[in-house]
């Protein structure tokens, strides 16, 4: 191809899509349960953490994280207050993001468990990424 419709190229279709950079903004986000977020349309899964469910949401032969779902729910949202980045890794099953989302407070998931409002899952964190971040994952 010549570098000319190479330039058409460019200026008719527009520069190729970029996937999202480390530490990109999040945006009108709020808390869905300990561990899950909404940020726009995204729904958004912290890395490497379970925290406890909504009640009704435990299904029958799950084993579900131990605790208080409302002070899981009430301790992220408290992270949140202020700038929230993001550091997008994949997908769970469910179609969510998995990501490291950091805050005022550092990284959520760190906060959720330095907090005691999470636990720990080394099989949910991605070639240990969480783990090298922050003790309370080790």
């Amino acid at each position: 191809m010549s570098l000319i419709s190479s330039l058409l190229l460019i200026l008719v279709a527009g520069p190729a899509p970029q996937p999202a950079s480390d530490g990109a903004p999040l945006r009108n986000c709020r808390v869905v349960d300990g561990d899950t977020l909404r940020c726009g349309h995204e729904r958004i899964r912290l890395l490497g953490i379970d925290a406890p469910e909504m009640p009704g949401h435990c299904q029958k032969g799950r084993r579900c994280a131990p605790g208080d779902p409302f002070a899981s729910r009430a301790s992220l949202a408290r992270a949140m207050a202020g700038r929230l980045t993001i550091e997008r890794i994949g997908s769970d099953r469910y179609g969510r993001t998995l990501g490291l989302v950091r805050g005022p407070v550092g990284d959520l998931s760190c906060w959720q468990l330095r907090t005691r409002q999470a636990r720990y899952r080394a099989d949910w964190d991605d070639g240990s990424t969480l783990a090298r971040r922050c003790r309370e994952a080790r």
